[in-house]
């Protein structure tokens, strides 16, 4: 995983966010219980949860693209708002199960890696599956078989199985259509707040006389399709699809719909993390050269526009600034901020 790192942090840290842990010694896991297996299951098109029961959706408490963020400095709320560290878009999903539960192959495949906390399948036809915070169960070289081999078990204080879909050596959003099936998801992302500001950290400005250039910024968010046990429920994820636009009072469209976020299906390059995010934001349980924020809930800002609106541009009057926010399953909701610019 490529990171984008702004200043260095200590050994300690990094090992802490990659959870890299010793393997246990390789074996051979099967059960007769599990799904039936066939030498393409899950290399080509939809596969199953790599936790039991393989016919029901299981609680992701961690979403595609979603930040990880990592910051040098003590916890506070400077550190977040200021601080370098490792900043980069989670390149998986993380699917509750309780420590110590057997993590299997959702597809048929060789194991190329069993290094770390990480067992890797390949499919040898492009598509391949990482799966971390697990005790391998296996060694390099061996044949998984769909729903039947197990890779591993999850490590101690993890409550999760982190889960990677490569094609092509690139991250794909495990919950795309046609992909981790069964899941159904029916709740809807939200936009919890729309500011206009000079930049990043500068105070909002007032709506009712806005001049000038003007960043957009909207904070929103998630909750995972079923609810999370434990001590990680009630915690957000971030929502897939982030998009704008400006009408009139009277409904007329001056800027047309703009994309500011879309990991349905990729995430982009770690280098365009504070292009997407705005200062302010951090993952659920920060992490700081001190050590976690254990129970501190994520706050996902995003930055409307890499550019400033000129509003120089519109004719003085009022305008509303929507937002939408979608998730991966297709649920929307919508959001309108009213302004007024008056630079006459």
């Amino acid at each position: 995983m490529t990171t984008t790192r702004n200043t260095s942090a200590a050994g300690a840290l990094v090992a802490l966010v990659l959870s890299l842990c010793s393997v246990a010694s390789p074996a051979f896991v099967a059960d007769s219980a599990a799904r039936p297996a066939s030498p393409t299951n899950g290399c080509t098109g939809p596969y199953g949860w790599p936790v039991k029961p393989f016919d029901r959706a299981h609680p992701v408490r961690g979403a595609f693209g979603d930040p990880r963020t990592v910051f040098d400095g003590p916890r506070s709320q400077r550190t977040i708002d200021v601080s370098g560290g490792m900043f980069q878009f989670h390149h998986g999903i993380d699917i509750s199960a309780p420590d110590g539960s057997p993590v299997y192959a959702v597809a048929t495949g060789r194991i190329t890696r069993t290094r770390g906390d990480r067992v890797t399948v390949d499919c040898g036809n492009g598509r391949s599956f990482e799966y971390w915070h697990v005790t391998a169960a296996v060694r390099v070289g061996q044949h998984a078989i769909a729903g039947k081999t197990v890779l591993g078990h999850i490590l101690p204080k993890r409550e999760h199985v982190h889960l990677t879909l490569l094609e092509g050596g690139r991250p794909l959003n495990p919950l795309g259509a046609g992909r981790l099936t069964p899941f159904n998801d029916t709740t809807k992302p939200s936009v919890t707040a729309i500011a206009l500001r000079r930049d990043d950290l500068g105070g909002a400005l007032s709506t009712s006389h806005v001049t000038g250039r003007a960043l957009l910024f909207a904070e929103a968010s998630d909750m995972p399709a079923l609810a999370v046990p434990g001590r990680w429920h009630g915690f957000p994820v971030t929502p897939a699809l982030v998009s704008w636009r400006i009408e009139t009072a009277r409904g007329r469209v001056v800027v047309g719909n703009q994309t500011a976020r879309d990991v349905r299906r990729l995430i982009p390059g770690t280098d365009a993390f504070w292009i997407t995010f705005s200062r302010g934001t951090h993952q659920n349980w920060p992490v700081f050269t001190d050590g976690k924020a254990q129970f501190m809930t994520g706050r996902y800002v995003f930055r409307l526009s890499t550019t400033p609106l000129d509003t120089r541009k519109l004719a003085d009057g009022d305008y509303e600034l929507i937002v939408s926010v979608e998730d991966t399953a297709g649920n929307r909701a919508d959001r309108a901020q009213s302004f007024t610019v008056d630079n006459h």
